[in-house]
């Protein structure tokens, strides 16, 4: 049998947990550097500093759960099923809105979220406006998700 088709949506998996999860811990270990400074001058703002600090997170999960549909898409975990060429890179396809964007969006919302925990240095009762602030990017990253999520269960990718 081929495999190369369930290689090239393997490959998609990758990327998607891959990209994603550079993204996050990008960005969750540049707000954890701010949220550190912020604790060291006042341990009580630690929750709110830390709450942010997560937000970037998430990418992470969502290119976790794209990559785990693809494996139950391919039945990875029950003895791989071949797949055509063409559904292979379909699926690799459908990956790459959850890869690129989590990649970018999560970098980008730590950076937010390192402002925020500036202002919650300074401003502790803001940190909600905070919080909003960096969840507006959080937007784009789910949409590349839930085109990821959707565009896996294409019926052609079979």
């Amino acid at each position: 049998m081929d495999f190369l088709g369930t290689a090239m949506a393997l490959v998609g998996a990758g990327l998607a947990v891959g990209l994603s999860g550079i993204g996050s811990s990008i960005g969750v270990g540049k707000a954890g550097q701010a949220a550190a400074g912020v604790t060291a001058e006042d341990p009580d703002k630690f929750m709110k500093c830390l709450i942010l600090q997560l937000l970037p997170a998430t990418q992470g999960i969502y290119g976790f759960i794209v990559g785990f549909l693809v494996l139950l898409k391919v039945n990875a975990l029950n003895g791989i099923t071949a797949i055509s060429l063409g559904s292979g890179i379909g699926i690799l396809g459908a990956c790459l809105p959850m890869a690129i964007a989590g990649l970018f969006s999560a970098i980008h919302q730590g950076k937010v979220a390192v402002s925020a925990i500036g202002l919650v240095a300074k401003r502790p009762e803001e940190s909600g406006k905070g919080m909003l602030m960096t969840a507006m990017v959080e937007t784009y990253a789910l949409l590349g998700f839930l085109i990821s999520f959707l565009a896996v269960f294409i019926p052609a990718w079979a």
